[in-house]
Order: C-alpha cells, then structure tokens, then sequence
C-alpha cells in the first residue's frame, strides 16, 4: 500500500522542481520563464490548499502566505507581459495592413500627434494613429513588464526569497506532513481531496445563473479558479488514482481554459477604455480604441458561449 504522504511527497518534488528550475531563465529574461515560474508556484499553492489535512497546519500556512507573495511579485510582470502580447495582436488584426482598418495612406510618412488630433473623428485612422495607439498600449505595458522584472530579480538577491528557496528544498523530500494523515492509504485520501475540490466547483457552477448580472464576471472568475484548483489536485494524484483522475483534470483544465479566455478578454477591453479615457490624441485614434475595445468584447462573448459545455462535466459523478 502506497502511503498518502509518500505519493504526496512525490507530487510534491515535482512542483517544486518546475519553481527552482525557472529561477535561472526568468533571471535571463528568457521567454515565458515569468509564466512557467508563477504557474508552478500557483500549482504549489494549489497543493497545499487541496492536501492540507496531509500538512502540518502551521507550517503549511506559512509557505502558503510565501508562495502567495511570490505569486504576486511574478503576477505584475506576467501580467503586463500578456497584455502587451495580447495588445499587439489585437493591433495586428484590427489595424494592420490586412484588416481595412487603416487608411489607404498608411505608407505614408507618419504625422505629428498634433496633427492626428486635428483630423475630423470620421477620417479612418493611419498609419501614425496605430503608432500612436500601439505606443500608449503596447509600449505601457512592456515599460511595466520591464520594471517589474528589474524588481524580481532585486527579490530573488534579497533575504526573504533566498529562505523561501531553501525551505522549497527541504520541503522537497521531506514536507511537514501530519504522522496520521499521511500514513493512510494514497487512494483513500486523495479521492477524497477530489471529491472535496469538485463539490466545491460543483457549487460554484450551480450558483452562477441565479447571480445578478453585475455579479457574474467575478463569479465566473472564482469558478474559474475552482476549476484550476481542481485541475492541479487531480493531477497531483494521477499517479495514484490513474484515468479517472487524468480524464477529471483534462476537464477541469477545459473549463479553466475557457474561463480564463474570458476572463483575458474583459480584462483587456477593461484596459483598453482606461487608457483611452487617458490618451491625449483624440479623432481617428479614439475610433481604434473603441474598434479593440469591441473586438476584445465579442472575444469574450464567444468565450463565455463555450462556457455551458465546458462546465457540464461538474453535473456528473
């Protein structure tokens, strides 16, 4: 019989493998490290809210107020860093060269941000209305992601990650789990961290369409979050419950996966109007804004479409 601490431990040794291995390539800046270190910090925290009766209570409280601040500290940067991908595809689709958006003078030397401003609201943006457009969105937010990285790495050479690290390390062979806890059987106890994290999913679900209006976007997003919660406890234990489990984790990661389109959607269109009620420029370059404010409005429309089929798995088992 496999014990619940040992296949834990071995769940466990995984996720804090993937957090240690990023450290290296978010210092070098290398492509979606920021990401993959702050998914496998969520994933950390994610285990010790699913398994914490396996947990010492104490010490599994301070890791968890740890991790969350790591969390945050990656979530600024990553966080800037989608925005200016997903700004800069928005433009590319809606005012590039294929998209009809921009006026038949685009090659055309690009004006004077007086200049733009003085042109009637009708005329269709140029080429220096995108210029204008993509400076104050995309050059915002990777300026952002530039400084928040800068203040990471000033983390990473300060005293409280330095002990976080260290305490990751031990934790990875030998966690402070509960002695009664973790000697039950693996099966018992992860099965009923599974029915424990879809029952709250399950209720979640259940409640969204009775929510006012006003109150469905954040609904959505604790569902969403319920469902990645789900998703990362049923993969820590797919090496002890087999299929059931991996086919329960693929689904919860359908429905996270559909809300967090969502979610990215209303939340880019959110920023989109902030920073055009703050730009300076008005006429052609206020019509673009609202062009990529509507298109990230039916994005999200079209997320949320998927949504019923996405969620319907909660309904069984």
């Amino acid at each position: 019989m496999v014990s619940a601490g040992n296949a834990l431990v071995a769940a466990l040794s995984d996720d804090v493998d993937r957090l240690l291995a990023a450290e290296p390539e978010v210092r070098a800046d290398t492509h979606d490290s920021v990401h993959q270190m702050r998914v496998a910090t969520r994933r950390l925290r994610s285990v010790l809210r699913s398994y914490r009766s396996l947990f010492e209570q104490a010490p599994a409280a301070a890791m968890g107020d740890e991790l969350k601040w790591l969390a945050g500290l990656l979530g600024v940067a990553r966080d800037a860093e989608v925005r200016a991908e997903r700004f800069t595809a928005l433009l590319a689709e809606h005012a590039g060269p294929e998209s009809g958006t921009a006026a038949s003078d685009s090659g055309a030397a690009p004006e004077s941000s007086a200049t733009t401003a003085a042109q009637p609201d009708s005329a269709e943006p140029t080429a220096a209305d995108i210029v204008a457009v993509t400076t104050e969105l995309v050059g915002a937010e990777q300026a952002k992601y530039a400084r928040a990285h800068a203040e990471i790495l000033a983390e990473f050479d300060g005293h409280r990650y330095r002990k976080l690290r260290d305490e990751l390390s031990a934790w990875r062979t030998d966690p402070p789990l509960d002695p009664a806890e973790a000697a039950r059987p693996a099966a018992d106890a992860f099965e009923r961290v599974l029915r424990r994290d879809r029952k709250r999913l399950r209720r979640l679900v259940f409640a969204e369409p009775a929510v006012p209006p006003a109150e469905r976007v954040e609904l959505l997003h604790d569902i969403r979050k319920s469902a990645k919660r789900l998703r990362y406890s049923c993969e820590g234990a797919a090496e002890t419950l087999g299929a059931a489990a991996a086919d329960l984790g693929s689904s919860a990661k359908r429905l996270q996966t559909v809300l967090g389109d969502h979610r990215d959607a209303v939340e880019s269109r959110e920023a989109i109007l902030a920073r055009a009620a703050e730009s300076p420029v008005r006429g052609r370059v206020a019509a673009l804004y609202e062009i990529l404010a509507d298109a990230e409005e039916i994005e999200a429309g079209m997320a949320l479409a998927r949504y019923p089929i996405a969620a319907a798995f909660v309904s069984g088992g």
